[in-house]
């Protein structure tokens, strides 16, 4: 499963306690990696260089201000926007069969 952080080297002017985009996309790689092992990839794209179709229409949702960034999505499923939680993330995962390999590591 890929999740995918859309965002900016700035941090959004409505996130300004937020850390940037690109590291809350590696904040989310390590505490997903950390949970589930390597069963969950998670890629950045920048708004300004999307990188498929899918990736075009979430920059210009970005852009029209329908989410704020850092935009986390998996497949068609929107996880989060602007200030980012694992909550959510964590339970769509564990919806969708992911298991929590830390747990086994005790």
């Amino acid at each position: 499963m890929e999740l995918t952080v859309y965002g900016a080297e700035a941090a959004c002017t409505s996130c300004i306690q937020a850390p940037s985009s690109r590291a809350t996309a590696e904040w989310l790689e390590a505490a997903v990696t950390r949970k589930y092992g390597n069963k969950v990839t998670v890629r950045y794209v920048d708004l300004e260089n999307p990188e498929t179709e899918r990736d075009r229409l979430y920059c210009d949702k970005v852009s029209a201000d329908e989410y704020f960034y850092p935009l986390v999505v998996s497949g068609d499923t929107v996880l989060g926007d602007g200030f980012i939680s694992l909550k959510p993330v964590f339970h769509f995962l564990d919806e969708h069969g992911f298991e929590d390999v830390s747990e086994r590591q005790v």
